[in-house]
């Protein structure tokens, strides 16, 4: 049974690990095509979207294009544009000639077309044949082969030809919530009829010599009903995951060959895609190789995306922006701030229905134009070229992990899976994600994600003090060295649970966890379903049951409704259920002068053996609930990590707070802002529940005296001390700076 392993069988398994050399899989991340990034310099993309910028993207717009309605954008902050398709005549209207008259900076979507890098728009034979394929694994409607490939180049050619005179286009994107399937719906097809890449690229990650021969091309239903009989020693998921990598992999490049076509055209302007998805075992949307194939995303707020996306931006110098959807004018307000205060460079508005009932601007433009004009002239400017700060804390991002949370979550379906959509409120790694993300904000700590491919190429950096592994399931032995290493260097390693139990593949590990040395315990790998969580499934939810949890019950519900989880006295669910303690630290020095295990050397390493998807109901609770976060940040706390600004007396009323912070010439950027729950869906979303815009007085306490400090928003100097009152409505955000680096 799982529990803690013995002192010596540690030390014995650490030092195995010693002068392992380079395996496949770390030669395949350092040196693949799958990760050579695109163009991205900072200056570059800075010239050409150099600050905050409103684009509506104009389907219902009901005002025309003539001087009149140029006055009126400026004036209500609309200080861009978008065009489409190539097309530089809308209605009869010179379209480009007025974006360049009024000195709207725009994009231009659908560079290549719809139809072939987006497949849900389509009609007759083609649309019943996308619904019946989604779960087979048939050929893509439209392969992605190099006939294509040559068809998009011809189109991206023509329409970035009819605009690249204007002075004010500021990036191109190749097409719409694009994907190697349907949005980040299950579906396995294969991406051409072709298995010679597939076969090469096994090679390439395996070794020539180990390449396993992957007969056909499987489904899910091939594994899910194995679920109920694998122990963790007998998991093989490899060929359905490899399948998955494959997609991935070979999708960014072919993103990244286009967004090539698109620099050679027009070198000077960035190249990406719109409706980006959240992090997925479908799609195309690990990250950590799709950042680096873009110069420019529009990604809706879906499963921490931005957060992912913002750490994966290199120096936060590509265009990085969301969608707005209008719902009212605080809500608005709302996402103005909020986006911004996290690195956002403007919006995409969606221009339906209510931005001009009878032809006429609706109201509420004159109450969120203010809010606008103030970003693009003031804020946006201030932040132009300023780099996140963080406090010493990174999330890991392993994407084979979320195609293996999915393979648990998803058994729950049975043959169902199919129908299965919107992993970013049922998934367990999303879930999960977002509670961590969201006991750090409130906690008053800022994060970066760091990404499975930065750690294998260069380890974990030691400008971080504590690593999170959150439902980090599938560990490379790569990755289990980095990990070590930071660790024996004097980091923090939190774990929620389970990690490392399988490798990169999907396979189970045969001697339990890759980091049990680490952490000092051990998963027995006879675990079964029986001994995690719920019994029935090896997930901690069963999201079949609960789909549509959030019209019922809330978290509270997914998290309760037929489950039987242990909960623990600390609120939330254990994930081994006997024989491994919760909470386990293992450090080097338990008692004083005692020696540590060599796992560990100057560092700590903390399994915790909870799930901390209870934190998503109780932070909605309220704020008493939310302090048993206590729980998990006790241990990110003791790593010497520790909150440099906090609101005074903050209690009920300021729940919900956010403090980020940036970097720029030599002074910190501050912003006070509110992080409420945000909904959203595969076509758009990032509107604010629970949205509080009462005015209050905040009293910013800092753990040392500040030089040169400014109110940035009314230009009031603030001189020097160490706290300062501000009016602050909760749906709007406080912006000052001070003079040099955050007072650790």
């Amino acid at each position: 049974m799982s529990g803690l392993l013995p002192r010596c069988a540690a030390v014995l398994l650490a030092a195995a690990a010693v002068g392992r050399a380079a395996e496949p899989y770390e030669t395949y991340v350092k040196t693949s095509r799958d990760f050579k990034p695109v163009r991205q310099e900072k200056a570059w993309a800075l010239k050409a979207w150099p600050s905050w910028t409103y684009m509506p993207w104009t389907w219902k717009w009901r005002i025309g294009y003539d001087d009149d309605a140029g006055r009126w954008c400026r004036r209500h902050g609309y200080n861009g544009a978008f065009l489409d398709h190539g097309r530089t005549r809308v209605g009869g209207a010179d379209k480009l000639a007025w974006i360049n008259a009024h000195k709207l900076r725009f994009y231009m979507d659908h560079t290549a077309g719809k139809g072939e890098l987006h497949l849900r728009h389509q009609s007759g034979e083609r649309k019943k044949a996308l619904k019946q394929r989604l779960g087979s694994p048939g050929l893509r409607l439209v392969p992605l082969n190099e006939a294509t490939a040559e068809k998009l180049r011809k189109r991206i050619a023509d329409y970035v030809g009819n605009v690249k005179r204007s002075p004010r286009r500021a990036a191109y994107a190749l097409d719409d919530e694009v994907s190697w399937g349907s949005f980040v719906r299950p579906c396995t097809w294969r991406l051409i009829d072709d298995r010679a890449p597939y076969e090469a690229w096994l090679k390439e990650v395996y070794g020539a010599d180990a390449a396993p021969d992957h007969p056909g091309w499987i489904t899910y239903n091939d594994v899910w009903p194995k679920l109920r009989t694998w122990a963790l020693k007998d998991f093989d998921c490899a060929q359905l995951m490899d399948q998955w990598t494959f997609n991935d992999a070979y999708w960014a490049n072919y993103v990244g060959d286009l967004v090539a076509c698109a620099n050679e055209i027009d070198p000077a302007t960035p190249c990406g895609f719109v409706g980006g998805q959240a992090p997925n075992a479908f799609g195309g949307y690990d990250y950590a190789r799709l950042m680096r194939k873009i110069q420019f995303i529009e990604a809706y707020n879906l499963g921490g995306s931005q957060a992912v996306i913002r750490s994966f931006n290199p120096r936060n110098a590509l265009p990085q922006v969301t969608t707005h959807f209008h719902r009212d004018a605080a809500d608005t307000i709302w996402q103005t701030w909020y986006y911004l205060a996290h690195g956002n460079r403007g919006f995409i508005g969606w221009v339906n229905e209510g931005w001009f009932p009878d032809g006429r601007p609706a109201k509420w433009h004159d109450a969120v134009g203010p809010h606008y004009k103030e970003a693009a002239e003031k804020i946006g400017p201030l932040m132009t070229a300023a780099e996140w700060v963080h406090d010493g804390v990174a999330i890991y991002y392993s994407h084979p992990s979320i195609q293996m949370s999915w393979v648990l979550d998803a058994e729950a379906h049975k043959g169902t899976w199919a129908n299965r959509n919107n992993d970013h409120r049922l998934g367990t790694s999303h879930l999960v994600r977002k509670a961590w993300e969201n006991m750090l904000r409130d906690e008053g700590l800022q994060y970066d994600f760091v990404s499975y491919v930065d750690v294998i190429r260069a380890g974990v950096p030691d400008a971080y003090k504590v690593l999170i592994l959150p439902a980090c399931y599938c560990l490379s032995d790569v990755e289990a060295d980095r990990i070590r290493a930071f660790c024996r260097r004097g980091g923090t390693v939190v774990a929620d649970f389970l990690p490392g139990v399988f490798n990169q593949h999907g396979r189970g590990r045969k001697d339990g966890g890759v980091l049990d040395d680490l952490f000092g315990v051990r998963h027995a790998p006879t675990l079964r379903a029986k001994d995690v969580f719920a019994t029935r499934l090896w997930a901690e939810t069963d999201q079949e049951a609960n789909y549509y949890y959030m019209k019922k019950g809330g978290y509270e519900q997914l998290l309760t409704n037929r489950t039987d989880c242990i909960k623990d006295r600390s609120g939330f669910h254990k994930a081994v259920r006997k024989g491994m303690p919760v909470g386990y630290v293992n450090e080097a020095a338990r008692r004083p002068g005692e020696p540590g295990p060599a796992s560990v050397g100057k560092g700590r390493a903390v399994l915790m053996n909870l799930s901390p998807q209870w934190y998503n109901a109780y932070r909605v609770e309220g704020y008493k609930a939310a302090l048993k976060r206590e729980v998990f940040m006790k241990h990110v706390k003791a790593a010497g990590v520790g909150r440099w600004v906090e609101v005074a007396s903050a209690g009920e009323a300021e729940h919900g707070f956010e403090i980020t912070y940036w970097a720029k010439d030599g002074r910190t950027i501050l912003f006070l802002c509110f992080n409420p729950e945000v909904r959203g869906g595969q076509m758009g979303g990032g509107n604010a529940a629970g949205l509080k815009t009462d005015r209050l007085t905040a009293r910013l306490k800092f753990r040392r005296r500040l030089d040169d400090a400014r109110n940035e928003r009314t230009g009031q100097v603030l001189g020097s001390r160490s706290d300062y009152s501000f009016q602050w409505t909760q749906n709007e955000a406080v912006v000052m700076s001070f003079k040099g680096n955050p007072p650790r």
